[in-house]
């Protein structure tokens, strides 16, 4: 089987108040908060430089949808275009279209228990 899951890409979460919980990791526990949470920084096997995003995001989001638990993990891939074919021929729900930034392509599923899943093939050098 081809290489899928390389790493963990992020963790987001629902709050009621994003800024006070990235105001309090930040005192408590030194997270080095910005806008979007804390990226924390990584070599992988192959001494590339490599994120992983911890999130905040408002509990009314709807980035979460169709799922309506209060996180969503975020996992970095090797090939998504590939990973996301492979993934239907299995019978996996794909969410959406896979989206290309700059940073990387995304692509969303959900899990056998509805939980949506971030997929995503970064390109880690856009953020240094």
């Amino acid at each position: 089987m081809e290489k899928r899951v390389t790493g963990l890409g992020g963790f987001f979460f629902k709050t009621k108040d994003p800024k006070a919980v990235k105001d309090w990791y930040k005192q408590h526990l030194g997270l080095n908060t910005d806008d979007y949470g804390c990226t924390f920084w990584w070599k992988d096997a192959e001494g590339n430089d490599c994120s992983t995003q911890w999130s905040p995001f408002k509990e009314d989001t709807e980035y979460f949808k169709p799922s309506e638990k209060q996180f969503m993990m975020n996992f970095r891939v090797a090939d998504l275009e590939g990973l996301l074919k492979t993934l239907k021929e299995e019978g996996v729900t794909v969410v959406g279209e896979m989206e290309t930034y700059d940073y990387g392509k995304f692509g969303w599923i959900l899990d056998n228990e509805g939980n949506k899943i971030e997929l995503w093939e970064p390109i880690d050098s856009a953020f240094l």
